[in-house]
């Protein structure tokens, strides 16, 4: 490999390699624990959990598992918004040795059947209104043992009192669940099940074991569960502590951070920069169940949160809401952008919002996430960069087809090599081998590096536009389009096209009461892009399909056109 240009970057007080302590996840709830035990962990819709009544509730879920029989390495599926129920089965698996596989509560019957098959997973922490969809199901999986809660259970009153008649009225139905069987109630785990301390497993290898099995998105066939070890989730949550230490500050100065956890835990980046580095680190996390920019901000003004981990639509969504100079944004200190491409125009304007700063990163699930990301203390930001790699990491930009390595400055695919970066693909060894080669995890993810080490993204492999011949970088266009003050969001993809082969078109969202028409972006485009990059068709439509991350979902709208193709065919 050649120089590691990125470290002449590094400012003196930022370590290029860090000190791993091999030890379990769970283990740092432990010594949260009996360091801080009064201090809050969790806050959730007005209820306080702290550090030990969170290790209390985590012993006695742990010790539920045991008693049904479930080993170490037996997968447990958490399908669940952001509540403490949720941190609560995570690290309580965590102690019983299990294997944690997070489960988006918004799959459909087909996809929650899929991972749970593929996965083999035992036993499920579901919400009573997503019972149903479970119950049609899981005949046709490994499932044993269904444990069902409410968002009642961790509501304080008269919340708790009040929420069941809620329920009712917004799904129109109410389930009831009896405490037998395969059914499991979490609140009667809660009351029954001993908080008697589960030691760490004498057989616990740091560097083999599985601490989760985390989907990808299956934006290309089918999703594939993605082997996490401990050492991949400690080592990259360690990384994101320093990365957003304050080191202006002396450390016996500084004040516990409070985390937004808007992110939800079944994406890897909001476990990792949310769940796991809280409880690592000691902070508060503001548990917030869905996105909703009336109620963030709400939650802002309100709790004063410090770190602010997100992604671009979230963002957008908080600086395009009408009433946001009612609130008093300026608790937040930084933010670290990740799961999609962050426009320059958002960055600047949420920096001068917040008085805080926002800078992108970039990661992966294969990565734990986070390998890269700008600087946030010192002015070496490089805006439209992913940043440098974090501490004791590798990346190179490849000719994958040869392994080697391109010159500074040219286009090739991103590779990573980190104590981060996946143990492989769960029962796919041929697909494991093709991403891991020659211990380079290969991204698909096609960028450049320049002279001072700094790394850009510049789209996709498969997300390249090849039109009349030129390669075109759907990132490029929309960092362009970002940039036009009526447009909110935007994607670009290519289209069919007789002649080009391929061509650019735009999905636009526009700002509420502007006035954009094709002709006006036509000539603004030209004015910014060569003219092979313009876009020749534009649509606007009054919102784009996303992930519950809030990246939004560039194959699903490739998908639509197709199918539009493939109609007018017929």
């Amino acid at each position: 490999m050649t120089e590691k240009l990125w470290l002449k970057s590094y400012p003196e007080e930022v370590p290029t390699s860090l000190d791993y302590r091999e030890i379990p996840l769970q283990q740092y709830l432990s010594e949260m624990a009996d360091k801080t035990p009064d201090n809050v962990a969790i806050y959730f819709m007005g209820k306080e959990v702290r550090f030990k009544e969170l290790q209390q509730y985590a012993y006695k879920f742990a010790n539920y598992l045991q008693k049904l029989g479930l080993q170490k390495g037996d997968r447990i599926a958490i399908m669940l918004p952001n509540t403490p129920q949720a941190v609560v089965s995570f690290f309580g698996a965590m102690y019983a040795g299990c294997t944690v596989v997070m489960t988006n509560p918004l799959y459909t019957e087909r996809e929650v059947a899929y991972q749970l098959k593929d996965s083999g997973a035992k036993l499920i922490v579901t919400l009573d209104i997503l019972y149903p969809r479970i119950m049609k199901t899981w005949k046709d999986t490994d499932l044993e043992h269904i444990v069902v809660t409410g968002l009642k259970d961790f509501l304080p009153f008269p919340k708790n009192v009040v929420y069941p008649f809620m329920q009712r009225k917004e799904y129109g139905f109410k389930v009831s669940v009896e405490h037998q069987g395969v059914n499991h109630l979490f609140t009667e785990i809660l009351r029954t099940s001993p908080d008697t301390a589960i030691p760490i497993d004498e057989a616990f290898d740091f560097n083999e074991d599985l601490a989760l099995l985390q989907y990808t998105g299956g934006t290309t066939g089918f999703p594939k569960g993605v082997m996490l070890t401990h050492r991949n989730i400690v080592s990259n949550v360690q990384a994101c502590a320093m990365w957003t230490n304050d080191y202006r500050i002396p450390e016996d100065e500084q004040e516990p951070d409070v985390v937004l956890g808007v992110l939800p835990f079944f994406h890897v980046y909001g476990m990792t920069t949310v769940l796991a580095l809280s409880v690592m680190m000691g902070f508060k996390m503001l548990l917030v169940p869905k996105f909703d920019a009336t109620e963030l901000l709400k939650t802002i003004d309100k709790h004063k949160p410090t770190l602010f981990p997100g992604a671009p639509t979230i963002y957008i969504g908080i600086l395009n809401h009408p009433d946001i100079a009612k609130y008093d944004l300026s608790s937040i200190k930084a933010c670290i952008s990740g799961s999609a491409p962050l426009p320059v125009e958002v960055q600047d304007q949420f920096e001068e919002v917040t008085g805080g700063k926002l800078v992108e990163g970039y990661g992966l699930t294969e990565s734990s996430p986070v390998t890269h990301s700008n600087f946030l203390w010192i002015d070496r930001r490089v805006k439209g960069s992913i940043g440098v790699p974090w501490p004791d990491t590798d990346a190179a930009i490849m000719d994958t087809t040869t392994m080697t390595e391109v010159a500074v400055g040219e286009v090739g695919e991103l590779c990573i090599k980190g104590p981060q970066v996946m143990k492989g693909y769960w029962n796919r060894t041929e697909e494991t081998a093709q991403t891991l080669r020659d211990g380079w995890l290969l991204t698909g993810d096609m960028g450049y590096m320049n002279e001072d080490g700094y790394f850009f993204v510049v789209d996709r492999k498969k997300d390249i536009i090849i039109a009349g011949g030129y390669n075109i970088y759907p990132r490029e266009v929309e960092e362009v389009l970002y940039e036009h003050e009526g447009i909110q969001e935007c994607v670009v993809i290519g289209v069919p096209d007789p002649y080009r082969g391929e061509t650019v078109k735009a999905f636009i969202v526009k700002k509420e009461g502007a006035e954009v028409s094709d002709d006006e972006l036509n000539r603004y485009c030209r004015k910014n892009l060569a003219s092979y990059k313009v876009p020749r068709i534009y649509e606007f439509r009054e919102e784009l399909p996303k992930t519950a991350v809030g990246k939004i979902l560039r194959r699903q709208l490739v998908d639509e056109e197709k199918a539009k193709q493939n109609d007018n065919l017929a």
